[in-house]
């Protein structure tokens, strides 16, 4: 039998003539690391073909490391997770990737970073050559440093003169990625030092909801996340900012590839529930103006709502195709006659009490043809199907693609970005990212049946769930 490192190598060489065989015929090739992003170098992954190669052969690749490394490299690979984080950080608050950028490919020596940023150069040096042995930035000579792909992702474009004149506008009016990674390492990675003493603190556990949170502990704070925020500028537009990269990750037709929208009929309203500034609308508005589209949130997420609309999309608030409007979800929805409610990344933002107690307000305004769309998250597991104890496979796509034999059913480490924002979750507002029978359970409960899953190509978590209200509800007997 051959041994799983034979296996894994033989995983990888069939995906790699796969992926070349991909990259010849669309006349696209795999980029290199040393050169700085750009979105066109990502069209390599065009194809199914290829992007299902380029997914094996990083999976394989991980957890060959994983087999072949000392136990104790592995390990600490983890262990120190929070020293790359906090190495990253420096050099994300210092503005290292934009001067490295102003300074070409051929790098910077790190005494003239520092007179840019007003850093130690010793201890800039032994940052960035930590980060450099984990693929973000390179050192091309003894302490000169340039930036790779990898951290010319955190590059907002902007010069040295306005980040210095205008620091708190260092993520307006970009891409969102470099916000969404200063999110990160900031409030999250400070609360996620304390996620122990939170669990052992008996005080913490009984705690009302989206508090006793890690978050909480690490600032000494019995504050909510997201008035947490609202009290601090930069903090408040940098999160402003992160979402709309969330936003970015996605394809811009996710919204349409969610529903059938065109079988509706003119005049159809479909309701954005918790919608913030309805971002997730503009692409049904261009292409079904038919449609009445509702955003609903709170009073002073609707205002900047219309403020965007107003900017990117007037015509719609003056024609009244789309009509901003303040609500609170645990309130009763005062739209009737609503054909799609539509919850986008809600769901996650709350405990599975208030999940139940959201969708039973929808459930309650919805007649027999009304549909909800839920777009989520539902978390992969580990193990492979034949492992798991309950399965769905009456309706088609419950299951998440598996990666093929001997690679972990979710991909392993190539799928972390899914379990780092479960874990996101649970530091700042205790909630949870939800696996796809965690969701069925809580539809269930609240009155609505699964018709239909769509999911991405090459996404193992997020999910598009269509539910029909249950004729025969009672209340909330799960099937689970």
């Amino acid at each position: 039998m051959s041994s799983e490192v034979e296996r894994l190598l033989d995983t990888i060489t069939r995906a790699v003539k796969s992926l070349n065989l991909a990259c010849s015929s669309s006349g696209t090739s795999v980029p290199s690391i040393n050169e700085p992003f750009q979105p066109s170098s990502e069209n390599f992954r065009g194809s199914f073909e290829a992007l299902q190669a380029a997914r094996i052969i990083s999976a394989a690749a991980l957890q060959l490391e994983a087999v072949v490394a000392p136990p104790q490299v592995v390990l600490y690979h983890v262990v120190g997770g929070f020293f790359k984080s906090m190495a990253l950080r420096v050099c994300l608050e210092s503005n290292v990737t934009e001067i490295l950028r102003e300074a070409g490919p051929e790098g910077m020596h790190v005494r003239d970073i520092a007179r840019y940023n007003g850093q130690d150069s010793q201890k800039l040096a032994r940052f960035l050559r930590y980060l450099c042995s984990n693929h973000v930035y390179r050192e091309v000579s003894p302490d000169v440093f340039a930036n790779n792909r990898i951290s010319s992702l955190l590059d907002t474009r902007k010069t040295i003169d306005e980040l210095r004149s205008r620091p708190l506008d260092k993520y307006k009016n970009t891409d969102g990625t470099a916000a969404l990674v200063g999110h990160h390492l900031d409030e999250c990675f400070k609360g996620a030092a304390y996620a122990w003493e939170t669990l052992n603190d008996p005080d913490m556990i009984h705690a009302k909801e989206h508090l006793g949170t890690p978050l909480n502990k690490a600032f000494n704070s019995e504050t909510p996340y997201f008035n947490f925020i609202q009290n601090d500028d930069h903090r408040r537009l940098r999160f402003d900012v992160s979402m709309q990269g969330m936003e970015r990750v996605q394809p811009p037709d996710t919204t349409l590839n969610a529903f059938e929208w065109g079988k509706l009929p003119e005049g159809s309203k479909i309701v954005d529930v918790g919608g913030g500034v309805g971002s997730v609308l503009f692409p049904l508005a261009e292409n079904f103006p038919e449609l009445k589209l509702v955003i609903q949130d709170l009073p002073g997420v609707v205002d900047n709502a219309r403020k965007v609309w107003t900017e990117r999309m007037p015509s719609a608030l003056q024609t009244g195709q789309v009509t901003p409007e303040a609500h609170n979800f645990f309130n009763q929805q005062p739209q009737k006659e609503t054909s799609v409610f539509l919850l986008k990344h809600v769901l996650h933002n709350w405990s599975d009490t208030s999940c139940v107690e959201i969708l039973k307000r929808l459930r309650d305004a919805s007649s027999d043809f009304t549909r909800l769309v839920v777009m989520d998250s539902a978390m992969p597991y580990v193990c492979r199907a034949r492992n798991q104890r309950t399965s769905f496979m009456d309706i088609p796509m419950t299951a998440t693609e598996e990666a093929p034999d001997p690679l972990l059913a979710n991909y392993g480490a190539l799928n972390e970005i899914s379990y780092v924002l479960d874990m996101v979750m649970f530091v700042i507002l205790n909630t949870q990212e939800r696996t796809y029978e965690q969701l069925d359970k809580l539809l269930n409960e609240s009155g609505w049946t699964i018709s239909s899953v769509k999911r991405r190509p090459g996404d193992a978590a997020f999910v598009q769930i269509e539910a029909e209200p249950n004729k025969t509800f009672n209340g909330g007997q799960s099937r689970l």
